[in-house]
């Protein structure tokens, strides 16, 4: 396999947040275990890195979309450059949150409901946008997660600032009932994989593929809930176990999604203005990966001849 194929449906933009999540959630939950005593401002470090590119990377491809009319009529740029100029106003407003939500744990000085306007914002508009999405075939986890989330967002923000004072396994409910819908989708998943092992007449690339989704929803959905029945019992006193003890299966969540963005496909074209896929683009900035990746292939097709 040559360098190309390798990173043919390599999805930069996805790498880049899963890693980000990696590192803030390693870093926060040794801030909240006291393991570490940095000021909550550089425990953010990784998701102001994450928001940082994104808007760099706009403003790029919109001075390039401003300078450069001609490359607006290439395949589909009008709706890579709209969707990144959605996504966007959505990193604006999830930097509002994340603004809101540093300064209060820093501080102290907002309510929760105050940090979460942001947060519920998004998701108001984020219905609009999935059906935008959907019209255009383009990728909107981001915006259903948002979506449909809405009123543990408000959940989250009443308990915190103790207008109510529901048990956290209560406050979690609306997570529960998406989660088990997930877990259907996994069952799912597996039960039709098994299915396709077993029957004779399948081509083995989409038994390949089956088995290949099962597994992966598998490593997505079960870590999420392993994490989630941890965390209510650590806030509602009845766990010991630390912060990272209990964040710990949303690490295999985040580095199997991190593998998996190297078979995402998609992604926008427009970001930093670079126009093409990120494996071309990659091999076109550095004509010596490119001649690398040429050996490798010549080399593997003369093994196999």
């Amino acid at each position: 396999m040559n360098l190309q194929s390798a990173f043919q449906d390599f999805n930069p933009s996805k790498f880049l947040v899963y890693i980000c999540l990696l590192l803030f959630t390693f870093l926060f939950a040794l801030r909240l275990d006291g393991a570490i005593q940095w000021s909550f401002w550089a425990v953010f470090l990784p998701i102001w890195f994450w928001k940082g590119t994104a808007i760099i990377g706009a403003c790029v491809g919109s001075f390039i979309w401003w300078r450069h009319p001609q490359y607006r009529v290439e395949g589909e740029g009008y709706v890579h450059y709209k969707a990144m100029l959605i996504c966007l106003s959505l990193h604006i407003l999830l930097l509002m949150f994340e603004l809101l939500a540093c300064d209060k744990l820093q501080s102290g000085r907002h309510v929760w409901i105050l940090v979460f306007i942001p947060l519920i914002f998004i998701s108001i508009i984020s219905i609009a946008i999935c059906v935008w999405a959907v019209k255009h075939d383009r990728s909107f986890e981001m915006e259903l997660f948002c979506s449909v989330n809405i009123l543990q967002f408000i959940f989250l923000a009443l308990r915190l600032d103790q207008f109510i004072n529901w048990s956290w396994v209560v406050v979690l409910v609306p997570l529960w009932i998406v989660m088990s819908l997930a877990l259907i989708g996994v069952l799912y998943a597996i039960i039709f994989a098994g299915i396709l092992i077993r029957t004779a007449d399948v081509n083995p690339d989409q038994r390949r593929t089956s088995v290949n989704s099962a597994i992966a929803y598998s490593f997505l959905v079960v870590p999420i809930l392993v994490f989630l029945v941890l965390l209510a019992n650590k806030l509602d006193g009845d766990s010991m176990l630390t912060y990272l003890a209990t964040v710990s299966p949303l690490f295999v969540t985040f580095i199997a999604l991190i593998f998996m963005s190297f078979g995402s496909k998609g992604g926008n074209h427009w970001w930093f203005g670079i126009r093409k896929d990120f494996c071309h683009f990659l091999l076109g900035a550095c004509p010596l990966l490119q001649e690398y990746g040429n050996k490798i292939g010549r080399a593997s097709c003369r093994e196999r001849v």
